[in-house]
């Protein structure tokens, strides 16, 4: 397992993190995730992201009773905080009020002192920035985190939340969560890229295999027991297109080529990025979290003539041109 800093802040995470998003607490049980939770261990993932609105807060707990018996100065912790976790008015958002309540609550539920990240689940428009980042500044005083983030937030946001914490000598952003994978990649590439590099921040990535679109396992049509085939799960069927399939198909032959599968391919072409800290990954069973760990090899592989072969493919030119 490789390290890598998170921007340029020195704490170091597995390039290969572990969620909870859609697993844990949902898809898979208490037993499942332990499981899945020490294989990752053992195998060199320090890092593991959670949100208090995964499962219900389901999935925090899970994950508090699975490391129970880790060593927790080993361990790299996130949750997120935005959607609606408690009733009323302010049971959502990033007031200074319901931060702290949500933190204190997926504290609880996790059975820890302090979280490693704390990330802003997204932007909230109703609460000044000046808010948000005294609060996570004073967190981070109380010692109940130690680093915090945010997650989908435009450029521009990122950029005055640093600019009011560097105006009033308060911790700024060190890191953002973004989805990013081969179908989804031009606000990364074009606009968080650039930040990253200027200020030193972080990216940790998620859903790198695009809802399991890019495994290949919906190229011959929706397997029963997948995700896409559950009722609760029928949005993934809108995200699958022909045109994105016929796409997969020629990056499973490319991944066949290489010997390798179309996830690794894929886990591989983010890891390709130095602005991404680590790409976070999913599992219900373990032989998924063995072929997501092997990608990280798999990077050996991605020359410059085989990065332009799977840039033909994800972005043809046809797709690009200006009307």
């Amino acid at each position: 397992m490789h390290y890598r800093r998170l921007g340029k802040s020195g704490l170091k995470v597995s390039e290969i993190a572990l969620g909870a998003w859609i697993t844990m607490g949902n898809q898979i049980d208490e037993k499942k995730t332990s499981d899945l939770i020490h294989a990752a261990y053992d195998q060199g993932i320090n890092f593991f992201d959670n949100s208090d609105a995964y499962a219900a807060g389901q999935a925090e707990i899970d994950m508090g009773k699975a490391i129970k018996d880790l060593p927790r100065e080993a361990l790299v912790l996130s949750s997120k905080v935005f959607w609606p976790t408690m009733p009323g008015p302010n049971g959502r958002g990033l007031s200074r009020k319901h931060l702290t309540e949500a933190l204190h609550a997926s504290l609880k539920r996790m059975e820890l002192d302090y979280l490693d990240i704390y990330y802003c689940h997204r932007y909230d428009p109703d609460t000044p920035v000046e808010e948000v980042v005294y609060t996570m500044n004073t967190f981070i005083q109380q010692g109940k985190i130690l680093y915090w983030g945010t997650s989908e937030w435009e450029a521009s946001q990122i950029t005055l939340a640093r600019g009011i914490a560097r105006q009033f000598n308060l911790i700024p952003p060190t890191v953002e969560q973004p989805q990013y994978n081969m179908f989804h990649r031009k606000r990364v590439e074009d606009e968080l890229a650039p930040i990253c590099r200027e200020f030193g921040i972080g990216l940790t990535t998620w859903s790198p295999l695009y809802y399991g679109i890019l495994t290949g396992k919906y190229n011959d049509g929706i397997p029963e027991g997948s995700r896409a085939a559950m009722d609760n799960m029928s949005w993934i069927r809108d995200e699958i297109s022909t045109k994105k399939i016929e796409k997969v198909k020629l990056l499973t032959a490319l991944a066949n080529e290489l010997e390798i599968t179309t996830a690794q391919l894929a886990i591989a072409w983010l890891l390709r990025r130095k602005e991404v800290s680590a790409v976070i990954t999913g599992a219900t069973r373990l032989e998924q979290l063995d072929e997501n760990l092997l990608a990280a090899e798999a990077q050996s592989k991605l020359s410059e003539d085989l990065l332009d072969r799977i840039e033909l493919i994800i972005s043809p030119p046809e797709e690009n041109h200006e009307e």
